[in-house]
């Protein structure tokens, strides 16, 4: 097994079509990295919610998902499935992320998510962001779009049954759904584990990749 690391990101890009999006798929990566880096600045983005009680679970909940990180947290009013109706409205918000921050990496949905809004959201982003490090999360539903990933970021046990825990503390609006309990995340974190050679991981796809394999070799 090959293993690549992105060097030592001071920014990171963090985006959801709905609040809860970022968490469920990359609230343990998140929480590795702003344990391992005190200070990293997120910049984060969520395009539905933005003035509901959603919004107030997703302040809570990446500030948990987020400790000691400088988090920059923007959400949106857009209607929740009709994102891709406010192409116009979801690409400026894009935009102006990107006139904000130069992310060292970027943490996204698929772009071949099931979700109308998921998607359109992913396929939106390498309109401002180009040169940047995109990585694909996954989110379970009823679509059985999961399909077979290519970059993994293992998770201590800890932080696993921590996600598990934030999940359920900061999403209560979330709780009647079927497919929204511990069995699912830690199941899901479980199999991406056995994939990667380790207990547990997170899984994300990748789009587009430039390697650098000569450091320090010259030319």
């Amino acid at each position: 097994m090959i293993r690549l690391g992105a060097g030592r990101p001071d920014r990171i890009v963090a985006v959801g079509a709905h609040c809860d999006d970022i968490a469920i798929g990359a609230g343990g990566t998140l929480l590795a990295l702003c344990r391992a880096r005190p200070g990293i600045r997120v910049d984060a983005l969520v395009l539905s919610g933005g003035g509901t009680d959603r919004e107030q679970e997703e302040r809570a909940a990446l500030a948990a998902f987020c400790p000691g990180a400088d988090l920059r947290l923007t959400v949106l009013k857009l209607p929740d499935g009709r994102i891709p109706a406010h192409w116009e409205e979801a690409k400026a918000a894009v935009e102006e992320l990107r006139g904000r921050t130069e992310p060292d990496l970027i943490l996204a949905p698929r772009t071949d998510d099931a979700h109308q809004d998921h998607r359109g959201l992913a396929r939106l982003l390498p309109t401002a962001f180009r040169d940047h490090l995109v990585l694909g999360y996954e989110i379970v539903k009823w679509d059985g779009d999961l399909g077979r990933p290519v970059a993994y970021q293992p998770l201590s046990p800890q932080t696993a049954e921590e996600k598990v825990r934030l999940l359920q503390e900061h999403y209560p609006s979330q709780r009647h759904r079927p497919w929204y309990d511990r069995e699912v995340f830690l199941g899901l974190a479980r199999i991406r584990g056995i994939e990667c050679q380790e207990r547990y991981a997170e899984a994300f796809a990748v789009t587009k990749l430039t390697l650098d394999l000569a450091l320090d070799l010259g030319d």
